[in-house]
């Protein structure tokens, strides 16, 4: 399957000049992430929900998200360090292993899971920044400002393809198996997929790099000397401020609609191949010149999206929602992704504050992120109450700010 996919990429770059055609150890992290991501989303998704049935809490599940968003950023912070002393690939390795490990203990613990989420989620939030510094880094050594676009095109493909297949797959051992014993199972094959994934990654070496000062306390007066970064880092608060509530709390709106795992997994599957779509059409068309009208159309489509559930919260209103953000996030999230990444290269030193640059970045995403589920929990922990239209109407609205992140060359 890994042999049928480097092919496919390296024939669809045969046609194409050679400063854009992507190396091979970029398509090697490409199967690497979707290996990862296969099984991220067969238990990421599945991991509220199992939340949820034991509880039936919003404030349990925000509260667990709202963990992982806080340590994430001190993760980040760890594994830059370990990059930057050691190499991208140790924190990379490690993130993988210790996601494994979290599932795993999530398998032993089972429903006592409850009693301990507050210990969950902190492992959760480290262990998945570890690998995320990892890879954030990675992606910018194995792209450069010739292919980058295609690159970070070709990465939504593939994490969508993996986010499409996965909860479909655990939507439908959970409804085969009685109980909350399919959620075990899931829980397993996702643990072989992170296994797997950190087997692959042994096939990219170390970099090498001759740059070992972590500059990371010096961020602050590089934000007064460079604004051009410090809007990007603003956008990406914005982005936070929408993204937060949406990684966990559509699937529980939908399950509360519609209680059935597997149509909540199927659904997934739709969402996917919108992105997929979406993806293809940045791969072949995207422009970086074109950044803030991209932005403008994202945050028409989350607008027109959240407005459907103005009326009600109800099975179609929730699925057309989701419909119209599955199209438009990953347009924004591109842009932004490429947009910040040029930016990295023209920083001081050349593009090796690169690293710096990924964990700064994270902290501003997850304070966002951070500031949107308190306010779920503050005012929408009832889902019949009938707020959390307004909460997402008011963070969809705080995404026009993201075309003045940006500049316009």
């Amino acid at each position: 399957m890994n042999i049928r996919i480097r092919n496919w990429l390296q024939s669809r770059g045969n046609s194409l000049p050679r400063e854009k055609q992507l190396s091979s150890e970029a398509v090697i992290s490409l199967i690497i992430h979707s290996t990862f991501q296969f099984g991220a989303s067969m238990s990421g998704v599945f991991l509220n929900l199992y939340l949820w049935r034991l509880t039936h809490s919003v404030v349990v599940n925000g509260t667990y998200s709202m963990i992982v968003y806080i340590l994430t950023p001190i993760g980040f912070a760890i594994g830059g360090w370990m990059i930057k002393k050691k190499d991208r690939m140790v924190s990379y390795r490690l993130g993988i292993m210790l996601v494994g490990l979290f599932y795993l203990s999530v398998i032993i613990a089972q429903e006592r899971l409850v009693e301990y989420y507050v210990l969950f989620a902190i492992f959760n939030g480290l262990a998945s920044a570890f690998y995320w510094v990892g890879y954030l880094t990675l992606m910018y050594d194995v792209s450069t400002e010739q292919n980058r676009i295609r690159y970070l095109a070709f990465n939504m493909i593939f994490f969508t393809v993996a986010t499409l297949a996965g909860p479909a797959l655990a939507g439908l051992i959970i409804r085969l198996k009685e109980g909350l014993s399919g959620y075990t199972i899931v829980f397993g094959i996702a643990f072989v997929m992170f296994l797997l994934a950190a087997l692959i990654s042994l096939k990219i070496k170390a970099s090498g790099g001759h740059h070992r000062v972590y500059y990371l306390k010096l961020t602050g007066l590089l934000m007064k000397k460079e604004r051009a970064w410090l809007k990007a880092l603003l956008g990406f608060f914005g982005i936070g401020l929408l993204q937060g509530t949406m990684l966990f709390l559509p699937n529980i709106l939908l399950f509360k609609v519609m209680p059935r795992e597997d149509i909540v997994g199927y659904l997934g599957v739709l969402y996917s191949s919108l992105s997929i779509v979406t993806g293809i059409f940045i791969s072949k068309y995207a422009n970086a010149s074109k950044a803030r009208f991209y932005l403008i159309i994202s945050t028409v489509g989350y607008l027109i999206g959240v407005s459907l559930l103005m009326g009600s919260i109800n099975v179609w209103s929730v699925v057309g929602f989701m419909i119209l953000y599955s199209i438009f996030s990953p347009l924004q999230g591109n842009t932004m992704t490429g947009y910040y990444y040029g930016l990295i290269a023209k920083l001081p030193l050349k593009g090796e504050l690169k690293v710096e640059s990924v964990v700064v970045r994270e902290f501003f995403l997850n304070v966002g992120r951070v500031i949107s589920i308190i306010c779920l929990i503050s005012f929408g922990s009832n889902l019949d109450g009938g707020l959390i239209p307004w909460i997402l109407m008011i963070a969809a609205m705080t995404q026009i700010g993201l075309v003045w992140s940006i500049n316009n060359k």
